[in-house]
């Protein structure tokens, strides 16, 4: 099917924004292995200190003075800046802001690694004398940026939560690569052990609870199952995936997805090998199970799951892929491809009529738990 008129002037602006990348990417590796003529000898392992000359060695010295918070950004804290400020201007002018229930926010502590911080959504229907269905999300961001405090992620949850009836547990894992895998993976289901520890205080069902998650946060989810049947097996009513990356391989990426709009094939796979490079660091473990869910021994004994891809999505594969494995172990599991949109499709819920009927979807899914 042809691509959605919606996406028209957003793919010119995507396929700018890859080409820089990958211009940016040339041009400092080339800068990096170009020969350093004529830069002074090092001292006390600083480049350049030696023979620096007075007035310069005041200004390092006062830049170094300098209270953190007034030290320039990284081209990362810059880079996730502007994700977020991006994130806000999607909200206001293709989104749908989400009705004002109410929150509760708490922080889980974490063996050996971080604590993580959740978020609890709880719908202005449900009886408070009631224990309620809850399904525990994960968001996506390719494990670099995104959050909870993201505007159209927070949006999302009020909306389903308040539509669905189900209590909804937003997990703010930690962002790569300053915290790689598996810190994401335990974090999971620390919260997910905590939601059951903690379950009466909250007002659930520990029998009643589901699993979701969006793109990097789908992996995640997907990982959480897996996780589950081999340590705690506590019941999973659903697993809700959308757009998942199952497989940080590589081995099920479509290419045909971004051929179709106009990407070139090197920009498409020069992306998504720096996504596992810096979420796993060491991309030999991508065939680990817990980080590349498709490739577990055995995919028995998991939650039913609904899987949800995107058609001009090079992932479509994965989300498709993982939905006959699981089937193939005798787990029920539906996949429906939306035609005509791409990978970010559930955030434009306020301008595309596909990206209301994805959500009603998930909403379904969750009216299941």
């Amino acid at each position: 099917m042809p691509l959605d008129p919606f996406f028209a002037e957003r793919l010119r602006t995507h396929r700018v924004y890859l080409l820089r990348q990958a211009w940016r990417s040339l041009t400092s590796r080339l800068t990096a292995v170009r020969p350093r003529v004529g830069r002074p000898p090092a001292a006390d392992g600083v480049p350049g200190a030696a023979s620096a000359p007075p007035a310069e060695a005041a200004r390092t010295a006062d830049a170094a003075a300098k209270p953190a918070a007034k030290r320039a950004l990284t081209p990362r804290e810059r880079h996730r800046k502007a994700a977020l400020s991006w994130d806000r201007q999607e909200l206001r002018t293709v989104g749908t802001p989400g009705p004002p229930i109410a929150t509760t926010e708490h922080r889980v502590p974490v063996v050996g690694y971080p604590d993580v911080r959740v978020r609890v959504y709880r719908p202005s229907t449900l009886a408070a004398d009631e224990p309620a269905p809850a399904c525990i999300v994960f968001g996506g961001g390719a494990f670099r940026i995104g959050g909870i405090d993201y505007p159209t992620a927070d949006a999302a949850c009020r909306r389903r939560a308040e539509a669905s009836g189900v209590v909804l547990i937003a997990v703010d894992y930690a962002l790569a690569p300053e915290h790689r895998y598996p810190t994401q993976i335990e974090q999971a289901h620390a919260a997910w052990e905590w939601v059951h520890d903690e379950a009466e205080a909250l007002g659930i069902d520990p029998h009643r609870l589901g699993v979701s998650g969006a793109s990097a946060g789908g992996n995640i989810a997907a990982a959480l199952t897996l996780m589950n049947r081999d340590r705690s097996r506590h019941p999973i009513t659903v697993q809700i995936l959308e757009v998942p990356v199952t497989d940080l391989t590589g081995r099920w990426i479509d290419l045909r997805a971004t051929y179709a709009l106009g990407v070139p094939a090197f920009i498409a796979v020069r992306e998504l090998v720096s996504v596992a490079r810096t979420y796993l660091g060491d991309r030999r473990r991508a065939r680990e199970s817990y980080a590349s869910p498709m490739r577990a021994v055995s995919h028995a004994d998991l939650p039913p799951a609904v899987v949800l891809t995107a058609e001009y999505d090079p992932l479509r594969r994965d989300g498709a892929a993982y939905a006959a494995a699981l089937r193939r172990s005798g787990v029920e599991a539906s996949a429906t491809r939306y035609l005509g949109v791409t990978h970010d499709t559930p955030i434009f819920v306020g301008a595309l009529p596909a990206a209301r009927r994805w959500e009603a979807e998930v909403v379904a899914a969750l009216r299941r738990i």
